[in-house]
């Protein structure tokens, strides 16, 4: 597996802007991959040191249309910090 496969995309919310001062990152990941995978996925795409990488597994929602109704997608999100001399990645600088 690659390491595009695992990283699907950052997750940019408020509560993930708060963490790129301390080095921590959001991101949305497959839901088959695990912290290890997680771990050297970043570091490969970005060129950092990982400190830790904690997971949370999303179920779908319930959501109707009319008389439809199914369920959204799963998601996984890992937060990942990185170590203190670590550089932050550049991507996330340019939205602070």
């Amino acid at each position: 597996m690659f390491a595009e496969d695992i990283i699907i995309k950052p997750v940019l919310t408020e509560k993930g802007y708060d963490g790129i001062a301390s080095k921590r990152y959001a991101f949305y990941v497959k839901t088959d991959a695990n912290k290890t995978e997680i771990k050297v996925a970043v570091e490969k795409l970005f060129g950092v040191k990982v400190a830790s990488v904690n997971t949370v597994s999303c179920r779908g929602k319930l959501k109707r249309m009319g008389r439809n109704e199914g369920y959204t997608p799963d998601r996984k999100k890992a937060i990942v910090t990185l170590k203190e001399d670590s550089k932050p990645i550049e991507f996330f600088n340019s939205l602070v």
